[in-house]
């Protein structure tokens, strides 16, 4: 007998130990955000922004499980963004919040897109554009109003008012962009939103949109015909300083592939930059910035606000630099057994915030979300 005949067949290892972290997405729970925004609002429809691959969550996953919850309206950043969600929402609005551009005009047809118009230039060649090829298929427009950055002067926008008296004049939505709304008392709220409201009654007939995730906090004034919800879906909250309203959405965990002992005034990681106080105990995890874990989260001598992860129902810090692929922790409280290879850390989850992951690596949870990264093995649930 062959020895290959004497060897078991092989087997495939599960993809969970193929990869080194692991990210958890609660599709239910991106859901029940959604509708739990829908509740806050009276006479408006709630849409959702899915721009950045659902904010590094999956686009395809997100976006269908939000058109199977009831969801009718989309924003996207660019075309491709719109190209992928279409497949998965045929009926939806979708919305390109990078405009327009002559080059692409024929793939707005093709996918049925709306551009939003950031600029009067935008808009004649979109004029032209739609005139050549007899399309109706809409466009938004956009006003700034206080966030300069994209969007057309208010002065501009007066000026286009009249053209809304006109048939086939082409406007889907008007719309513009807070750049406060997380700072509830801050006077550019009060600026942006009755500027708004001004330019909105010249332009009677279509719809208006102004509220993002933390403009729907600000009350009915905010929030107009349409609310744009992005990052509220995801579990970041739209409300800093006080509880947050949303359910936690991702969860980020990486194995322990070993235990190792390190000497009073021993060094850890690249740099020697974390010095052992005490004879210490670390686990080392298979996971690093390259998995989404920001660097600026290392565990260094001189840091303020060290990174923690929760291993065996215990909070426990980063020591050393975060790496490409390991990150090192401290377990030297944990009993001894309750931490061995194969043990999980977790980094976002168990009460380990989106919110706090940022605020100790000095940014913000949307940067920490759309960093996520698909090298992870990634498990949805309520898929």
């Amino acid at each position: 007998m062959a020895l290959a005949e004497l060897l078991p067949e092989p087997t495939s290892p599960s993809p969970a130990f193929e990869t080194g972290g692991a990210l958890t997405i609660d599709l239910d729970a991106i859901v029940a955000n959604w509708q739990a925004l829908c509740g806050l609002i009276h006479t408006s429809e709630c849409a959702a922004v899915v721009k950045a691959n659902g904010y590094g969550l999956g686009l395809e996953a997100v976006g269908a499980k939000l058109v199977q919850a009831g969801c009718k309206t989309f924003f996207v950043a660019d075309l491709a963004e719109a190209r992928r969600l279409r497949a998965h929402a045929p009926d939806a609005v979708i919305y390109v919040l990078n405009g327009f551009s002559p080059e692409a005009g024929s793939s707005f047809i093709e996918i049925g897109a709306q551009p939003v118009i950031n600029s009067t230039t935008e808009l004649a060649e979109w004029d032209a554009f739609v005139a050549e090829r007899n399309w109706r298929g809409g466009a938004a427009l956009h006003v700034d109003t206080g966030m300069n950055r994209l969007g057309i002067p208010v002065e501009e926008g007066v000026a286009l008012a009249p053209r809304v008296q006109t048939a086939n004049h082409g406007f889907t939505l008007l719309m513009s962009h807070l750049a406060c709304a997380e700072i509830p008392d801050h006077p550019l709220n009060a600026s942006q939103i009755r500027l708004f409201k001004e330019i909105h009654s010249l332009f009677r007939g279509v719809p208006a949109s102004l509220a993002n995730s933390s403009g729907i906090f600000l009350g009915d004034s905010a929030c107009c015909d349409l609310v744009r919800p992005g990052a509220a879906l995801y579990g970041i909250n739209p409300v800093p300083g006080r509880p947050n309203p949303m359910q936690s959405v991702v969860q980020l965990s990486g194995r322990i592939l070993q235990i190792r002992k390190v000497d009073r005034g021993g060094t850890v990681g690249y740099g020697a930059s974390w010095t052992a106080k005490r004879p210490s105990r670390l686990a080392v995890a298979a996971i690093g910035y390259a998995d989404g874990l920001a660097r600026a989260l290392s565990g260094v001598d001189s840091a303020q606000n060290n990174g923690i992860a929760v291993i065996a129902g215990k909070r426990c810090p980063f020591v050393g630099r975060i790496s490409m692929d390991l990150i090192c922790i401290d377990v030297t409280d944990l009993p001894d057994g309750a931490v061995h290879r194969g043990s999980v850390a977790t980094f976002i989850g168990q009460g380990i915030s989106i919110d706090e992951v940022a605020a100790s690596a000095g940014t913000i949870g949307y940067e920490i979300l759309t960093r996520l990264s698909p090298r992870c093995h990634i498990v949805y649930r309520g898929a």
